[in-house]
């Protein structure tokens, strides 16, 4: 067996023997390297029975490891469940749908600093939780020209103040359509390239600031640029103000629609359309027009014929602005059908998820971490080891290929009092039982050591006070 591959038939995960520092050296750079995952495709109850099955530990402290890993996610959720209430308070003047009264004025450089730790909590929330960013910046993977549900679509970058992309779960799956090879008769099936879960948060820049952006740009006065900027807000909702912070969660979105999830986007007709459209529209005005023709000629002696020949021409012409119209109305059909399906959560509830689902990545990695360290004697330059192992153990287990976040999951275990590094650089886990006796002191500790939440920004106004008009609630 292979250094790599340390899974013991009865499913243990074991630390593979050191290797050499030149081995150690490149494993390192091929993690700082790494383009996979970190998500963790799999339940935590899935891993829990996987990893506390009774021929895994010696004795009976399968039992043991089971509880303590029971008595770990309960204390893990309540980690996050704290960190999810800092983060409503600060989201609270930022969200789009809050029916609470507003108690609290902000003075424009608290508002940014707030604004700016909401940004950084939720982009720390979603890293936490194993997703991966897309930088907005690479315009290759967000503006593709044909998109899966045939849909040729484009977003204006510059309108947003704050942009965050995160996926999780770049897979693939299987679709089928009809075949143009063989004249659409037959089916094909293919292979579509997705996001599993794909997260947005976005804000949009303040009407002035974009105004006074195009002015410097295009070199222009005002109202050419207030002109310029209102043509290209024409796609966004009413209801988007660019006072709030939006936050957005869809699944098994199509790596080619990625433009679908941005409140801007502009819809464009394909060249198919374009021509069909030009194609029949060209063809009966240019018919009616011939028709036409001849009877307006006779205007001086037979006006009737003549109206009744416009009228005709008009409606021809109308009715091919009709056909336009109708189109672009599919195309907006189309994309707002295929959106209703792929949403999961908005806004708040996209916080309340997220915190979710960082808890249980942050206990799946731990489970696993945490049964190498409590079985073999291990030091702090064998990490890279046991993350090869780990990722080994999933691969051969599971068949999965993840890049597994070790160093992050030591640090929690090391913060909880779970392991301790000595001064010789070993690693010592708590046994089961004491691990679990661990948790539930600091479970006992908690509630007495509870910090009081105190706004560091903004102050505090009474509704009735006449000079103070902005009190209410928020539409």
């Amino acid at each position: 067996m292979s250094v790599a591959a340390t899974v013991t038939q009865s499913g243990q995960v074991r630390p593979p023997a050191v290797k050499s520092a030149s081995a150690a050296v490149a494993h390192s750079k091929q993690q700082a390297a790494d383009v996979r995952e970190k998500f963790l495709p799999l339940t935590r109850n899935a891993l829990l029975d996987r990893l506390t099955r009774p021929t895994a530990w010696p004795g009976s402290q399968a039992a043991d490891a089971r509880r303590f890993f029971r008595y770990l996610g309960y204390w893990r959720q309540q980690t996050y469940a704290a960190h999810l209430m800092d983060m409503e308070q600060a989201y609270e003047p930022f969200s789009p749908d809050s029916d609470l009264l507003i108690t609290r004025k902000f003075a424009p450089t608290e508002k940014v600093a707030m604004q700016r730790r909401v940004v950084d909590q939720v982009e720390n929330l979603l890293k936490q939780a194993n997703y991966q960013r897309v930088d907005p910046a690479q315009l290759e993977i967000i503006m593709t020209r044909e998109t899966h549900y045939g849909l040729d679509l484009h977003v204006d970058m510059h309108a947003f103040e704050e942009i965050l992309i995160y996926y999780r779960g770049k897979t693939t799956r299987s679709e089928t359509r009809r075949d143009r090879k063989k004249f659409y008769l037959k089916k094909e099936t293919f292979e579509l390239p997705i996001f599993q879960r794909l997260f947005i948060l976005f804000k949009v820049k303040p009407f002035d600031v974009r105004v006074r952006e195009v002015m410097a740009e295009q070199r222009c006065e005002r109202k050419v640029a207030e002109k310029a900027v209102l043509k290209m807000r024409a796609m966004l909702s009413s209801q988007i103000n660019s006072d709030f912070i939006y936050l957005k969660l869809f699944k098994n979105i199509p790596q080619a629609d990625l433009e679908m999830i941005f409140p801007n986007t502009k819809i464009k007709f394909r060249f198919f359309d374009k021509l069909r459209l030009g194609a029949t529209g060209g063809a009966g005005l240019g018919a009616g027009i011939f028709g036409a023709a001849g009877k307006i000629a006779l205007l001086s002696t037979n006006p009737v014929a003549a109206a009744g020949a416009a009228v005709g021409l008009g409606g021809v012409a109308f009715r091919q602005a009709m056909n336009v119209i109708n189109q672009k109305n599919k195309y907006m059909v189309t994309m707002a059908q295929n959106l209703y399906f792929h949403a999961l959560a908005d806004n708040r509830g996209v916080m309340t998820l997220m915190a979710d689902r960082a808890a249980e990545e942050d206990l799946k990695e731990e489970m696993l971490l945490y049964s190498v360290l409590a079985k073999e004697s291990v030091r702090i330059t064998d990490i890279d080891e046991i993350d090869a192992a780990i990722e080994q153990y999933l691969r051969n287990t599971y068949d999965i290929e993840v890049n597994f976040d070790v160093s992050d999951a030591l640090q929690r275990l090391i913060e909880d009092g779970i392991v301790t590094q000595t001064s010789d650089g070993r690693l010592i886990a708590l046994p089961p039982r004491e691990a679990a006796a661990h948790v539930d002191k600091l479970w006992d500790q908690l509630l007495d050591h509870l910090p009081d939440i105190v706004p560091n920004e903004g102050e505090e106004f009474d509704a009735d006070d006449e000079n103070d008009s902005v009190a209410g609630a928020k539409a």
